[in-house]
């Protein structure tokens, strides 16, 4: 009996992994559905090696992918919906849906200028950043945000962007364990969006992915917690790696 019991706790780490996944875009508060217009991991966990080959979008997408591109004009709001696993919770009353609230870091949105966004591979391509959330003063993290929004993160779309094709990169950073080397946990998801307006940028600033990011980045290799342990960043303000968020 003491071996069936052991048995059944060792596959509860699996069953219950705190990881979530990007699978819903909305415009402007109207969702345009589960897995519409976004490329969608079939699974929730982490990438954790920055110099992945498959860190711009992520890999193994739920199939049929989505063919969709969704419209978006300068000055939109635009959201993707994060959760547990797809569909949203794994089970009901999910308490690590749409990710442990111990999972805390910064939200981030980039873009990058393609000629067809539901077609367009993320490897090699000049991304730019257009939003990011991160610590603010009360100890609050861009995850905590998004969790009290129901999986939830938006931003405006800027409005110098220039018109055309993009993919739209979702980001989460978990660092809870970011003490370590290779031990912060990155989720990414990439919408495909057409943006319409009068802007001219296509971001003053761009990085590649893999590549914009270093294992020893200061908010990559961090620690977040005070000396009680609580993850407010100690006192300290939070480093989001990456470019400067793009500014019309």
């Amino acid at each position: 009996m003491k071996f069936l019991a052991a048995a059944v706790l060792s596959l509860l780490p699996a069953l219950t992994s705190a990881h979530c996944v990007a699978q819903r875009v909305r415009v402007n508060g109207q969702d345009n559905g589960e897995l519409v217009g976004i490329r969608t991991p079939t699974s929730n966990n982490p990438i954790q090696n920055v110099n992945d080959g498959n860190f711009a979008c992520n890999s193994g997408f739920k199939t049929p992918v989505s063919t969709k591109v969704i419209d978006v004009k300068g000055g939109d709001k635009v959201g993707v919906m994060w959760g547990h696993v797809i569909g949203g919770a794994q089970f009901a009353n999910d308490k690590d849906n749409p990710i442990a609230a111990s999972h805390k870091g910064p939200t981030i949105f980039y873009m990058a200028k393609v000629d067809d966004a539901a077609k367009a591979d993320g490897k090699g391509l000049k991304w730019f950043k257009v939003a990011q959330d991160g610590l603010d003063g009360s100890g609050k993290w861009g995850v905590d945000r998004m969790i009290s929004s129901g999986g939830w993160v938006d931003f405006t779309m800027p409005s110098c962007v220039a018109p055309g094709q993009y993919l739209l990169r979702a980001e989460i950073i978990a660092l809870h364990s970011a003490t370590k080397p290779s031990q912060a946990q990155f989720y990414v998801g990439c919408a495909q969006i057409k943006v319409s307006g009068s802007g001219t940028s296509t971001g003053s600033q761009t990085v590649s992915f893999p590549g914009a990011y270093s294992a020893q980045d200061p908010g990559i290799l961090v620690n977040i917690y005070d000396t009680k342990g609580q993850p407010n960043g100690g006192g300290k303000p939070y480093q989001i790696p990456g470019p400067a968020v793009l500014q019309c």
